[in-house]
């Protein structure tokens, strides 16, 4: 920099240099000329704020001005763009404050960055101001043209919300896993065997600890021990994502239950004139693991002689049920062993043991049904009917039940409860009965009189619900497929529609493999893609579509989404599911049928609808998604037959999604299959012939057959 001119010296050159001058005056001139040098190197001009030269600036802080979240346990530094002198970072000239009180710290120096360490953590959810004053400098003795102010926000420490096992909570599980909740998000590495303990009394108690989304969960090695108090810690060692500890430990304590024990048996140890036809229940203090009661853990005995019997369990009671009445004025002993375990794994400490004497029988007259309603044969039933039977002597009540009073549908037993009151047993069928459909009910020969007689033969009556409408086809009818507005594809040498005609609301494009066996009419065929509809072709336009087939084909998927709707369960309600989505291996009775999960398969073999000699017996499948025929393989193909006068032209499946036909190829299909998102029979390749006794109607998605003959009925 070119040093300016002093006037006084100028007009005197060389007077300066005079040796009679003094050194003093020599010095004198340095010191000046050298401390110009330096206020003209980093100078702010008063006029309009700009700075002059380098000076010291602070460049960046951590954590950055206006930060959020900062951990309590964060050090706070600064770097500048150059070199300061250490000595001029100090705690007058870096301070940190919560409003206007300082924060105790240590301030350390290296390369360009200053860090303040706060001497204790930080307050939590605060604010905090960090100052670089003026009195910073660097080495040449530039200051800060100003002070640096920034601020910044510490985070929530994190909290336990919730804990399972509750604090306090009482009878926990012996097998219990142990779970704490916090209040955000926390470190995974934190969470471990030395934050997380269980304990019984001083005692560790060993298990392995894991951590996914906001709870830690602690697994036993073994199950805990029986009523007994255990505590779980968990220490400030924990900590979230951004650092910050837990304030103070988190600690509960939690009771477990005692072991199951029989509180008590009916007849009652040491009871006499109990009834021959008695059945023996015992009851237990909690709840416990059905598959432990059973013929081995819970028995009977008349001396060293096992009775024949079925053990059952509900609620806290286990029964047993003898295959047969017992013997009069005979002492009889039951047991509960130590096989039986509660819900958990804890067995009883000890085989429970108690015994009883029956009565000297005296009435030896088998009970009988004198009347029933519906009578037998009864048609016209109003599906929401409650079956009764009558008896002609009091019965007793505890050999009326779901086991004794069955209505069945076909083969398939319907869901009901069962009461009994006077002389009259009731069965209320869980859900409305379905309509046209013949039911059969039985009282068995199970049901007693109060003196243990039972009914000389099984008791079996029917009875034929009221009518419903059958389903409308309306234009339906005339289609032996139907492609939506997606249209159809046939990829076979060999398809055939008989008797009926296909169509799609689509362009004529959009069926291809097809000619009209009634105009000649080709759709898109080629040597390995012919298929013959006897009827007609019906699609808009470019011909061979017409406004003509557009408007047939139009009215056709109305229609086609009126069956939908009205064979879908919302319409049709109470559908049965006797194989749980798998119908493969059945043989059912004329009625609706809904899969409970939502598809019906049928895939573990052929499905055989009996329609027990009616003519007019309908079947409703309803299947919410998905409808699947067949499995994979050679020999995967699989039939809906019917027998007994039953007819394809009754049968409907109503498919939510999509419908697949015997993959593999081959098989015979039967119904009217109305689906909402496509429909697949066999696949590209497979020459055995598939066969649909019926109408493949797809609302929303195309068809593709692959040598598929359909024969519309």
């Amino acid at each position: 920099m070119e040093r300016k001119k002093n006037k006084s010296t100028d007009s005197h050159p060389k007077s300066l240099w005079q040796p009679k001058r003094s050194r003093l005056l020599t010095a004198t001139w340095l010191v000046v000329l050298i401390s110009t040098v330096f206020v003209w190197s980093c100078k702010k001009d008063n006029y309009t704020g700009a700075t002059e030269g380098i000076c010291p600036i602070v460049v960046s802080t951590d954590p950055a001005n206006g930060a959020t979240n900062v951990a309590t346990i964060k050090k706070v530094s600064a770097t500048f763009n150059e070199v300061m002198d250490p000595a001029t970072l100090n705690s007058t000239t870096f301070t940190l404050k919560q409003g206007t009180t300082p924060i105790a710290g240590t301030i350390t120096y290296t390369g360009m960055t200053a860090t303040f360490s706060p001497t204790n953590a930080l307050a939590a959810n605060t604010v905090y101001t960090g100052t670089i004053t003026t009195g910073a400098k660097d080495p040449a003795g530039n200051a800060l043209v100003a002070d640096y102010v920034w601020s910044f926000n510490t985070g929530t420490i994190p909290i336990v919300v919730s804990t399972d096992p509750a604090n306090g909570a009482t009878n926990v599980p012996l097998g219990k896993i142990i779970t704490a909740t916090f209040s955000t998000a926390m470190d995974p590495a934190t969470i471990n065997a030395t934050t997380f303990t269980i304990k019984q009394g001083t005692s560790v108690v060993p298990g392995t600890i894991t951590y996914a989304g906001m709870i830690a969960t602690f697994t036993p090695a073994a199950p805990l021990a029986p009523n007994s108090v255990f505590t779980g810690t968990i220490t400030t060692g924990a900590k979230d994502l951004a650092g910050n500890a837990m304030a103070l430990n988190y600690t509960w304590s939690f009771a477990t239950g005692a072991l199951p024990t029989v509180i008590s048996t009916d007849p009652a140890n040491g009871a006499t004139n109990v009834a021959i036809n008695k059945i023996v229940t015992a009851k237990f203090s909690t709840g416990m693991n059905p598959a432990t009661i059973n013929g081995t853990t819970f028995t009977l005995k008349q001396g060293t002689t096992a009775v024949a019997g079925t053990v059952t369990y509900s609620g806290t009671t286990a029964t047993f049920t003898p295959a047969a009445n017992l013997l009069s004025n005979t002492v009889y002993t039951g047991t509960i062993t130590t096989g039986a375990k509660d819900t958990v794994g804890n067995a009883l400490a000890a085989d429970y043991v108690w015994s009883f004497t029956t009565a000297v029988a005296i009435d030896n007259t088998a009970p009988t049904v004198v009347s029933t309603d519906p009578i037998n044969n009864a048609t016209g039933v109003p599906v929401n009917k409650i079956i009764t039977a009558t008896f002609s002597e009091a019965m007793n009540p505890g050999t009326i039940n779901t086991n004794t009073f069955l209505l069945k549908q076909g083969a398939i037993s319907i869901p009901g409860t069962v009461t009994y009151a006077g002389t009259t047993a009731s069965f209320t069928p869980s859900s409305n009965l379905s309509a046209n459909t013949t039911y059969n009910a039985t009282i068995t020969t199970g049901s007693q009189d109060l003196a243990g007689n039972a009914l000389a033969n099984n008791y079996v009556w029917s009875f034929t619900t009221a009518g419903s409408p059958s389903p409308v086809l309306g234009t339906v009818a005339l289609f032996g497929v139907f492609g939506g507005s997606a249209g159809i594809t046939n990829q076979g040498t060999n398809t055939v529609i008989n008797n009926g005609s296909i169509g799609t609301t689509g362009v004529s494009t959009m069926v291809t493999g097809f000619h009209d066996g009634t105009t000649g009419d080709i759709y898109t065929e080629t040597p390995l893609n012919i298929g013959l509809v006897t009827g007609r072709i019906h699609t808009a336009p470019p011909p061979p579509g017409s406004a003509a087939s557009f408007a047939i084909a139009t009215q056709g998927l109305s229609d086609a989404n009126a069956l939908y709707l009205s064979i879908s369960p919302a319409s049709r309600p109470g559908g049965l599911d006797p194989g749980s989505g798998e119908l493969g291996g059945l043989t059912l009775a004329p009625g609706v049928y809904k899969s409970a999960g939502g598809t019906f398969k049928v895939t573990n073999g052929n499905l055989v609808l009996d329609a027990q000699g009616n003519p007019n017996a309908e079947w409703i499948f309803q299947s919410p998604t998905s409808l699947t025929v067949g499995i994979a393989g050679p020999a995967g193909a699989r039939s809906v037959t019917l027998i007994n006068g039953g007819q394809a032209k009754n049968v409907y499946w109503y498919v939510g999604s999509a419908a697949t036909i015997n993959g593999a190829g081959g098989g015979i299909m039967s119904g009217t299959i109305v689906s909402s998102a496509g429909m697949t029979f066999s696949t590209a390749g497979n020459a055995v012939q598939t066969v649909l006794n019926g109408r493949a109607i797809s609302l929303n998605a195309s068809v593709t057959l692959v040598n598929t003959t359909i024969n519309v009925q």
